[in-house]
């Protein structure tokens, strides 16, 4: 269907977008919230009275799946007191469950796949007119250009994909299933949003894909994520750079290097390990050995040696031993990660590491965790530390939750950093000098000089 600009079937009506999930979701719901404003929807303050719901789902952990699946069920009974209400999954789940999740939750009307963000437009206008089904969660869409309107949630800071889908296939992790294969956009077609953004005041980009080293392979074409940093550097307007996530196993030179030289891009390498063992790395299918990832670290620190470096461990992966987990420690020690996300190791339906013998109880897991953030938690403090005395440029975003006279914002190495007003303005997206006086675990605090 090519929808007239001028089609408008939600004049005077209103939509909800509730999201869960990554930071890709929090892009797609942008993305979904844009194209409903497209189509004459304007914000609902509350879900309950939206004319328009949609639920951007989330099935990489159980917890987020049961968290979701009340909110879709609490919605039964919101569609009940508003007649005529449309209520939209789209997601993840959406993808992995399909007619299932319409046949035990009939209030659905919509089931949007991961494929069809860049569709959802004319899906929902077609449905309106009945002229459209109710499940779309094919994933033969090739068209990975983003065209449209974005309804962004910060003022200064924009999310950016730069392709979708995953070729991996990790034994743990649910995401190419749901999210297809690797589809690249070009570099026009993201250069191009980037621009739009900075012409509506952004300064700071985010490059978001599963992995992003792996970007333009699907075009045939070697080194492109490099290139991509280095042309989105260019883009006059843009202050900061940012990307996620990268793969141990496909980042390279090129891409170190792009950091170290290119003026706008942050020096902070997000890039998780997930296991110290090469045997549960092998069992996890991630591609490289713990030696491979040391050689990385060393690499980033030859090329960037202020670079922040975080990542994301998994404990109690299936048949992880006490001496697999001795090896993550040792690993965390010797890297001295700035930070770390850590997670207990839970089965996803549909993934091989569910199958697999030798499954870690959870009161090891619990234990091995805790024991891991103790040394994690020593690694962050001690690096934090090491920022007392000097100053560094912070890109302020807003007054702390806690107290409306203390400021936040984050360095180029994505440092947490509080200052005290003191009677001054600031405002959000402004660049502002603090000198640190102490650092916690998790931030730093300073005064704004």
């Amino acid at each position: 269907m090519n929808l007239d600009k001028d089609f408008k079937p939600g004049a005077g009506k209103s939509y909800f977008v509730l999201n869960y999930g990554c930071q890709m979701n929090e892009s797609d719901a942008e993305h979904y919230a844009g194209q409903l404003e497209d189509l004459g929807y304007a914000k609902a303050d509350d879900f309950h009275n939206a004319d328009v719901i949609v639920v951007n789902t989330c099935c990489v952990r159980e917890s987020a799946e049961k968290r979701i699946l009340g909110k879709i069920g609490e919605l039964k009974r919101v569609k009940e007191n508003h007649p005529g209400q449309v209520i939209c999954v789209a997601g993840c789940m959406a993808q992995k469950d399909g007619e299932k999740l319409i046949k035990k939750h009939p209030q659905i009307d919509l089931l949007i796949g991961t494929a069809h963000v860049n569709s959802f437009k004319e899906i929902l206008a077609d449905f309106i007119a009945a002229k459209g089904g109710r499940v779309y969660d094919d994933m033969a869409i090739p068209d990975s250009e983003f065209e449209g309107n974005r309804v962004r949630q910060s003022g200064f800071s924009a999310w950016i994909p730069i392709m979708y889908g995953c070729n991996n296939f990790c034994t743990y992790c649910i995401v190419p299933y749901v999210r297809g294969r690797e589809r690249s956009r070009s570099i026009e077609n993201i250069v191009e949003e980037v621009e739009q953004a900075v012409a509506n005041g952004y300064k700071e980009f985010t490059l978001l894909g599963q992995n992003v080293n792996s970007y333009g392979k699907d075009f045939g074409e070697k080194g492109m994520f490099a290139k991509l940093l280095r042309r989105v550097n260019e883009v006059p307007g843009v202050e900061r750079i940012r990307y996620m996530t990268s793969h141990p196993r496909d980042m390279g030179e090129d891409v170190i290097r792009a950091v170290a030289e290119c003026e706008h891009v942050c020096e902070n390498f997000h890039i998780p390990f997930q296991a110290g063992s090469s045997r549960i790395l092998k069992l996890m299918n991630r591609g490289y050995t713990r030696e491979q990832y040391l050689d990385l670290v060393a690499m980033i620190r030859r090329y960037v040696p202020d670079a922040a470096i975080t990542t994301d461990i998994i404990v109690g992966f299936p048949c992880e031993t006490e001496e697999d987990f001795e090896d993550t420690l040792s690993l965390v020690k010797e890297v001295g990660f700035d930070a770390a996300y850590t997670f207990i190791y839970s089965k996803r339906s549909g993934t091989p590491a569910a199958k697999m013998e030798g499954q870690v109880p959870l009161d090891v897991k619990k234990a091995r965790l805790n024991r891991l953030m103790e040394v994690q938690n020593v690694n962050s403090l001690a690096r934090n530390r090491e920022m007392v005395g000097k100053t560094y440029e912070v890109l302020a975003e807003g007054p702390s939750a806690n107290n409306p006279n203390v400021w936040s914002g984050r360095t180029r190495t994505n440092k947490l950093v509080l200052w005290p007003t003191e009677g001054r303005e600031f405002k959000s997206g402004q660049k502002v000098n603090v000198k640190i006086e102490t650092a916690q675990t998790w931030l730093v605090k300073g005064q704004a000089e």
